[in-house]
């Protein structure tokens, strides 16, 4: 049973709350004014909203440091206007306040409307969410770093000039500081990551390392295989920060004990096999390849910074590192050594993505980043916070305290008891009703400026990198290695890993001309890329298996100068399907070609059972390079306007084959794939001007009727499963020649959908960089009219 005091002081907190509604709606009595005060409530809701569901569904399916670039982009845009929109929205509602009040100059310092100071919270709290949407770059200062300064003196100026009373001067002051912090935050981050050997001048520095150790090293490692090899490699992990360097004209001269001052991969491999706490930890060796990983993304890095490209002695010592060391010290389990060798370079990309593209300071993670951002900072803030409040109550300490207090209805009242006494009111008072939406989005941005710094902390602490720096303190640091804290920390983190970080692998997309839903193509790329209209499946063991070995076996069959092929090497022994493999009309061509006579082989002559999975993963590979041309040009090797106009014209030329509704929608004409593969079939055998060149399509059906005849010819059995093997043999030549490309164009196009989630190709492409399988297409110059040089 209620008390009397308790029914009083509800009593009370309703009277308050009550003259909180009308402070806050009062402005509404002036019809002028409801549009815009309505405006700002909608606006501000739409965008918590929208971070609301960003940092939710984001943050529990896949705990990392890379937001969407396309929402990104949404949410910069977004916000970009934000400011001057909430800007001309504060001074409707600071002046509608102050015709309410019927206040004047004369009357002393005008106090903000309650309004007007709503407004001014959310202008505060959603620029303390912006963090969200901006990546950390360690090259140069970020080109928004100077607006950013300007929005948060714009808002300084805001709250020191409007906000009166003393209590609400101190609690918007310590919003302010907030603010400020996380800008001083950025800059530092940019400033000591642009001038730190460990990262911005990292590239530079590891190309003179790589140069001072590697005629050594080769000669030590030339016949060591497997984990010995491994133990040997004295690629950088951590720690070159501490080499005493000396400029010079060619990069830099390391004049300390290389061996001694920093962690290599070798040194990390070694103390796994010695250190009891370790060998514990890394049974399945994940945490020692995830070392091997940083230290070949260090070493990738100039790819992206137009550095000097890695020299041949460097890349044979490389892929000696990849394939004697890591790939053949297996074992006989090939499938699985493969397995490991993709995981090792997805992790590798994923450095990659997250130097250049992460929203979280995950690059700086470190024991000691950790102690300096997350315990000292804090500290830091809330000294400054006091030293605001104190300021704002003239220097009388009690006075400020009890002034946030008394001057503001939700700590004088208290939420909860504020809460329901508008739950009372808000189905009989519209009023209520609009100020409990307003508050409930207040509510909604602080909750979502609590869970990004508890997301921010949980995404550093998890991160690769955190625990990259974690090995390396504690190989170069044995006294860590008797330490009890240490051991229980990184137990907890690795648990923590495994329950929290996604673990679904490899995964690539899937597009068909034949079968798969044409919707995507009548969408922008944009769209189809952002919605789930084109299945994604993991990458089939078998794919990574046959892209492994036959890198394995190319790159040591005694050619060292080993160039990628189309397709060619696996039907050398085919004369009638060479044609199909012409180099001159470019590689989208030819898997096109390929992939149309690959899905017409598949209805035409189902593989027999013993062949079923070599089937799969080849028109697995098949799908996704025929995704790669109709969605990814920029990552083939050419010119990327070619790639789209033959895609175009094939895809031309598949509607007037199969008609606007069996383009569109076959299913309702009753139209199978088997159906739609025989009337491109049709379409490839019907008569043509002898002078006119036969089409991408044409030559699909052609080719798909050759290997059909040829599988049939060969007989039932082994026969199918001898064409499959080419059929595949093809693909994954396909596949690397793809990977290899190394032009420039294909290059820019690898970084830009790092942030995207990377493509399967970009793993294949980092594998092909370091190994030295790369090639250039062919520039052909145009030829020049005959009048060009007449006099």
């Amino acid at each position: 049973m209620m008390s009397r005091g308790d029914a009083g002081y509800e009593s009370l907190s309703c009277q308050k709350t009550a003259g909180l509604v009308w402070n806050l709606t009062s402005s509404y009595v002036d019809k002028s004014n409801e549009t815009s005060m309505v405006s700002a409530s909608v606006l501000v809701f739409a965008l918590a909203a929208l971070f609301f569901n960003l940092n939710l569904f984001s943050g529990i399916s896949d705990i990392g440091a890379i937001l969407d670039p396309k929402v990104r982009v949404i949410l910069s845009k977004a916000l970009s206007l934000f400011l001057p929109v909430m800007s001309y929205l504060f001074s409707e509602a600071k002046n509608a306040g102050v015709i309410c009040s019927g206040a004047s100059a004369a009357d002393g310092p005008l106090e903000l409307s309650l309004r007007a100071r709503l407004i001014l919270v959310w202008m505060l709290l959603v620029e303390l969410l912006r963090k969200k949407v901006e990546e950390i770059r360690m090259q140069a200062w970020h080109t928004g770093t100077v607006e950013r300064a300007g929005r948060v003196a714009w808002l300084g100026s805001l709250v020191f000039f409007n906000v009166s009373a003393a209590g609400r001067k101190a609690v918007f002051g310590i919003l302010w500081i907030l603010c400020a912090v996380k800008l001083v935050q950025r800059i530092t981050y940019t400033e000591v990551g642009k001038r730190s050997f460990a990262y911005g001048k990292n590239a530079k520095l590891v190309i003179s390392y790589m140069a001072q150790i590697l005629q050594k090293d080769v000669e030590h490692d030339s016949h060591h295989v497997g984990d010995e090899f491994l133990k040997r490699c004295k690629y950088l992990v951590m720690g070159e920060e501490d080499l005493v360097i000396e400029p010079i004209p060619s990069g830099y001269r390391i004049t300390s004990d290389i061996d001694a001052a920093v962690t290599t991969v070798g040194k990390i491999w070694s103390l796994a096999e010695s250190d009891h706490l370790l060998a514990s930890l890394d049974k399945d060796q994940r945490l020692r390849r995830l070392c091997l990983s940083f230290a070949l993304f260090k070493l990738l890095r100039r790819s992206f910074e137009r550095l000097p490209a890695m020299t041949d002695a460097e890349t044979r010592h490389c892929r000696d590192l990849i394939f004697r060391g890591l790939y053949n010290g297996g074992g006989g389990d090939e499938a699985g050594a493969a397995d490991t060798l993709f995981q090792v370079m997805s992790d590798e990309a994923n450095f990659l993505s997250e130097y250049y593209h992460s929203v979280v300071p995950v690059v700086l993670a470190s024991p000691f980043f950790l102690l300096a951002n997350y315990v000292l900072l804090p500290l830091v803030v809330l000294v400054l916070c006091l030293v605001v409040v104190v300021l704002c109550g003239n220097g009388d300490v009690l006075f400020s305290f009890r002034s946030i207090q008394s001057d503001s209805y939700t700590m004088s009242s208290g939420v909860v008891n504020m809460a329901m006494c508008l739950l009372q009111t808000v189905k009989t008072s519209p009023p209520a009703f609009f100020t409990s939406i307003d508050l409930s989005i207040t509510l909604l941005l602080f909750l979502i400026m609590v869970y990004e710094e508890v997301w921010e902390f949980a995404v550093f602490v998890l991160s690769n990198w955190f625990m990259v720096s974690l090995l390396h303190r504690y190989t170069a640091n044995p006294q860590w290695r008797d330490s009890a804290v240490f051991s229980w920390a990184i137990r907890r983190i690795l648990w923590a890993r495994s329950k929290m970080l996604s673990h679904h692998g490899l995964r690539f997309k899937q597009f068909s001309v034949l079968g798969s839903c044409r919707l995507s193509l009548t969408l922008p790329d944009a769209v189809t890329l952002a919605l789930p209209i084109l299945p994604t499946v993991p990458v089939p063991g078998q794919v990574k298996h046959s892209i492994a070995d036959y890198l394995n076996k190319s790159l040591y069959d005694g050619d060292d100068a080993f160039a990628a092929s189309n397709g060619r090497s696996a039907v050398a022994e085919h004369a009638e399907l060479l044609p199909f493999c012409d180099e001159s009309n470019g590689v989208a061509e030819v898997i096109l070609t390929w992939h149309i006579a690959t899905g017409i082989l598949e209805e035409k002559c189902p593989p027999p059972p013993q062949a079923l999975s070599n089937v799969v993963a080849t028109t697995r590979l098949s799908e996704y390079l025929a995704y790669l041309v109709a969605f990814h040009p920029e990552l083939l090797p050419g010119n990327q306007d070619n790639t789209e106009l033959v895609f175009q014209a094939m895809n031309d030329e598949l509607k007037q084959v199969l008609g606007f509704w069996g383009y569109h929608l076959p299913p309702l004409l009753g139209r199978s794939r088997r159906f739609e593969c025989d009337m491109v079939m049709a379409a490839g055998v019907s008569e043509r001007p002898p002078e006119t060149a036969p089409t991408v399509l044409q030559k699909g059906a052609a080719l798909g009727g050759a290997l059909v005849e040829k599988a049939r010819k060969e007989g039932s059995g082994a026969g199918e499963a001898g064409v499959w093997k080419v059929v595949g043999d093809v693909w994954v030549e396909l596949a690397v020649y793809v990977a290899s490309a190394s032009d420039e164009e294909s290059v820019t196009g690898h970084r830009k959908v790092l942030p995207e989630g990377g493509e399967f190709v970009t793993v294949l492409w980092t594998l092909a960089t370091q190994t030295g399988i790369s090639h250039r297409p062919a520039v052909t110059p145009p030829v020049a009219a005959d009048t060009m040089d007449r006099v």
